[in-house]
């Protein structure tokens, strides 16, 4: 395997080991699998099966209940046999934690287990500890003592498992060795692997899941490299994004780390971990997938094969650019706003993007969120313009002006090349990635990158864009050019959800990797003329009736940035999905705290239902509100406890009083 999957520059489904769970078949090829997990008690036996079948009517091929202990565990054999008398055969998940018990009862029972193996033996402390490697073994011996009842219990019951590790959950040892890395979470189901094959059971998924889509994508595509190297032969991939939140947050932040690795061929099953009803879940899942149907390699021939990266896949290095102006270099990526299809431009329309213009003081306020330029087509804007906002013009409408230049060119690349009447601060130049026949020639490429003020913008038409893309930037890092690139993606979905997946996962996917100085989003002209966008809702969050286009847009933009921890304009929420074990009323208990808290920008801030996703999974959330206890919450600070078993009428009012015990907190405007 030359990288982590089986092209760079074409979609081709990376071809794991089949695994049967019940009558489904996962892997080797077969259609991506979605899935999702109950909110109910998986005591009251009549409501977590009335959400599964809920959950399997809108789509869900798989459905996992949590046991967190051998009544539980005792209980999905009820569950099980409830739904098979109604005629619902789908598989069953057992999720297991922290009880190899629980775990041994499921598996005689449901189709298939999930093990965490950072807490299914261990029990995690936060202490450091230096092993010898002879310690060390001895841990792995004690796992294996340990595990192997599980691993022959499912080899006689034919029970699937997934050997799912969660980056906030990684045990002492892992961390006491490997550090809180991507390498450490490899290691960590490489542990249990092994272990499984030395016993000769196969029947196993693998997940790597991440609220950091960042860390997230390195670790899936290291395990793939690990497996590959050291069995030559890989194992079926589950992906998730863990603690995704909701909304338009949850779905952005889920595209970009499961379709960052599906737009490479890679993953078996995916779950959409949002904090909202689970059947919600498994629309944002079939449109991730969906994208993949009918992709045919064969066309998309014009792109050139790799013969080596100039950058590493598995760690975030951003590509190193000169400056223009306030775009490259150390900067932030800008946001562009095209307003090319709006016509009469007015102050009021900017702002969709973060300005608002107040007449009795003549002066313009600014949000975290307002874009940095704005593309008008070949248009004249009559308005002042606020001091931070530029207007990107079409090279044949465009005329130099004296002193600060608040309009600047955008060429094509003949355009470019045909004139010498060009802006002395910027010139943006559109780049075509192999859908132009014509193509672009190496000589041509560095004779436009060597101009100071150039910056490219990067699109494609090709029907699978983001390798296209990839292909060229891999081009410019190869030339050693230097120039900052502008990513522009239009969409011709339909949907709001579908819009927001095709932004989140063709773009998303190149910031991950350290490319991009800037970000321009459109929509497909039919779009624009059908009005067909429904801003009334995304799936689980409303938008305000009169939401434009132009405001959806921005906020998209500025959502895949601060996902890809890239430019942080607003307050970042790691909000587990739910399950059986939430000990509060999660969904309402997220949106009391987003109220309060989402005027603190570039605070992170976790909310997870129990202690099982209590400090470990928040991972490197600044502060943690945690259920731990029926009506009881702990508030941490880092993985530090600091107010403990807070009666929950009034546990948000306590957040907010340790946020200002922390200056943490600033009084909203």
């Amino acid at each position: 395997m030359q990288y982590y999957c089986n092209s760079i520059t074409a979609y081709e489904r990376f071809i794991t080991r089949e695994v049967k769970v019940g009558q489904l078949i996962i892997g080797a090829g077969h259609p991506i699998r979605v899935q999702t997990m109950t909110t109910t008690d998986t005591m009251d036996t009549e409501a977590t099966v009335a959400q599964v079948i809920k959950c399997i009517e809108a789509g869900a091929e798989l459905v996992r209940i949590t046991a967190p202990s051998k009544t539980e565990a005792d209980n999905l054999a009820l569950i099980k046999a409830s739904l098979r008398a109604k005629g619902y055969t789908t598989p069953l998940v057992a999720d297991i934690h922290f009880t190899p018990n629980a775990a041994e009862i499921a598996a005689t029972i449901v189709e298939k287990v999930r093990v965490n193996p950072g807490n299914y033996v261990d029990k995690k402390k936060f202490e450091q500890i230096d092993y010898t490697d002879a310690e060390y073994l001895e841990e792995i011996e004690r796992i294996r003592e340990r595990f192997t009842p599980l691993v022959l219990i499912c080899k006689t019951h034919g029970t699937a498992m997934r050997i799912g590790t969660n980056h906030g959950s990684l045990s002492d040892r892992i961390m006491s060795r490997y550090g809180d890395t991507a390498n450490g979470m490899v290691e960590s189901a490489m542990e249990f692997l092994r272990i499984a094959r030395s016993l000769d059971y196969h029947q196993i998924i693998l997940s790597m899941k991440s609220s950091n889509p960042q860390v997230m994508v390195q670790a899936y595509r290291l395990l793939l490299q690990q497996m590959h190297n050291e069995f030559k032969e890989c194992y079926p991939l589950h992906l998730g994004v863990t603690e995704a939140g909701d909304g338009e947050d949850g779905r952005i932040k889920s595209a970009i780390g499961i379709g960052t690795l599906l737009e490479d061929g890679i993953g078996d099953t995916i779950r959409v971990s949002l904090t909202e009803d689970p059947e919600l879940e498994i629309p944002v899942c079939k449109d991730l997938v969906k994208r993949y149907n009918n992709l045919v390699v064969a066309k998309q021939t014009t792109i050139p094969q790799v013969h080596q990266l100039p950058y590493s896949p598995f760690e975030y290095k951003r590509r190193n650019t000169h400056t223009v102006e306030n775009i490259g270099g150390h900067q932030v990526p800008v946001v562009v706003a095209d307003f090319s299809h709006k016509k009469n431009i007015t102050a009021d329309d900017l702002i969709a993007i973060g300005y608002q213009y107040n007449k009795e003081t003549d002066k313009w306020a600014i949000a975290d969120a307002a874009a940095d330029y704005i593309y008008v087509g070949a248009q004249q804007l009559n308005i002042a313009l606020p001091g931070t906002l530029r207007v990107i013009v079409q090279a044949k409408a465009w005329e130099p002006a004296e002193g600060v230049q608040k309009q600047v060119p955008i060429f094509t690349v003949s355009e470019y090349l045909a004139t010498n009447k060009k802006s002395t601060a910027i010139n943006f130049v559109q780049l075509d990635c192999y859908s132009d026949k014509v193509g672009i020639t190496e000589d041509v490429l560095t004779a436009i990158a060597s101009d100071p003020t150039v910056v490219f913008c990067l699109s494609s038409q090709l029907n699978h864009a983001m390798p296209a893309v990839r292909r060229r930037m891999i081009q410019l890092m190869q030339l050693q050019i230097q120039s900052p690139v502008v990513f522009v993606t239009d969409s011709a979905w339909d949907t709001t959800d579908e819009h927001l997946i095709h932004f989140a996962t063709e773009t998303g996917a190149l910031f991950l990797d350290g490319m991009g100085d800037g970000i321009c989003l459109g929509l497909a002209e039919a779009v624009y003329e059908n009005a067909s966008i429904e801003m009334g809702k995304v799936s689980g969050r409303n938008y305000v009736n009169n939401t434009t286009i132009e405001q959806f847009l921005n906020a998209t933009a500025f959502g895949i940035l601060q996902a890809t921890r890239t430019r942080i304009s607003k307050t970042e929420y790691i909000s587990c999905p739910s399950c059986g074990r939430t000990l509060f009323e999660l969904q309402e208990t997220t949106a009391k705290i987003r109220k309060v808290t989402n005027h603190l920008k570039g605070l992170k801030i976790a909310i997870m239902g129990c202690i099982v996703n209590g400090p470990g999974e928040m991972a490197d959330a600044d502060f943690g509100y945690v259920g731990s206890g029926v009506g009881k919450i702990t508030l941490y600070k880092g993985k530090e406890v600091m107010k403990r078993n807070i009666d929950s009428a009034i546990a948000v009012d306590e957040l907010v009083q340790l946020l200002k015990e922390n200056n943490a907190w600033v009084d909203p405007k």
